[in-house]
């Protein structure tokens, strides 16, 4: 098993529902611990990380809007939400000794940091987790292109997609379909050709324009986030 760390700054994208388990709840304290400790076993490999949390464990911006809710104001309560999750991780964090910071693009400065670049690297090099709340601050986009978007901007060498219960990309979907093929490996242009849902188009293209490696994987396993850092194979990597 190897343990030395293939990737020293990573960026890490966690849905909400990560965070929630078997959905009876909003948040789950043991999945959040369990979350908490895993990061902290990479941490002490010497690893740089930064996460990007997500809210719909909370609330949904986009069901919110189908619902009728006007779509910029679903939204930002959307990036509320991930607030939520990051500063219930960051004292999950602190808790078991690992120093973190959450910086915000809303500004609200009683609760968080304001994003700024040069400060998120700099608490990285000073051996910080960084976690990045309220997605890009603007309606219209998602999670999952805050996290290809941070992942760039601070120089990671890799964004690891962690899914809740999905262990990879597969050619169809492995739960309505138990013959589907998990691919172990593709390219940027094969899972755009395949119109593989790896994540939403303007965060794929961000990713694939600076050769951004992704790493799809299942979290509910544990141990898989400091596999997937370590470079054994998991899940579907896409470069």
């Amino acid at each position: 098993m190897n343990q030395q760390p293939q990737w020293h700054r990573v960026l890490l994208k966690l849905s909400g529902e990560a965070l929630a388990g078997d959905g009876r709840g909003s948040i789950n304290p043991e999945l959040v611990r369990s979350t908490a400790e895993q990061l902290k076993e990479i941490w002490s490999l010497g690893v740089q990380i930064a996460l990007i949390v997500g809210g719909g464990n909370i609330f949904r911006g986009s069901e919110a809007a189908q619902m009728g809710m006007d779509r910029a104001t679903a939204d930002y309560a959307g990036m509320l939400a991930t607030v939520i999750n990051s500063l219930y991780l960051q004292d999950a964090l602190e808790k078991i000794g690992v120093d973190t910071r959450v910086q915000t693009a809303i500004q609200m400065q009683q609760v968080a940091e304001p994003f700024i670049r040069r400060r998120a690297v700099r608490h990285l090099e000073k051996g910080r987790i960084v976690i990045f709340a309220s997605g890009t601050g603007n309606p219209y986009f998602t999670t999952d292109t805050a996290a290809a978007l941070r992942a760039n901007e601070i120089g990671a060498e890799v964004l690891l997609m962690a899914k809740n219960r999905v262990d990879g990309v597969y050619d169809r979907d492995p739960r309505r379909d138990p013959t589907a093929k998990r691919f172990r490996h593709l390219s940027f242009m094969e899972a755009l050709q395949g119109n593989y849902r790896v994540m939403d188009m303007t965060a794929f293209s961000l990713c694939m324009e600076n050769r951004m490696p992704i790493i799809v994987f299942d979290i509910g396993v544990p141990g898989n986030i400091r596999r997937a850092v370590c470079g054994e194979e998991i899940g579907t990597l896409i470069d």
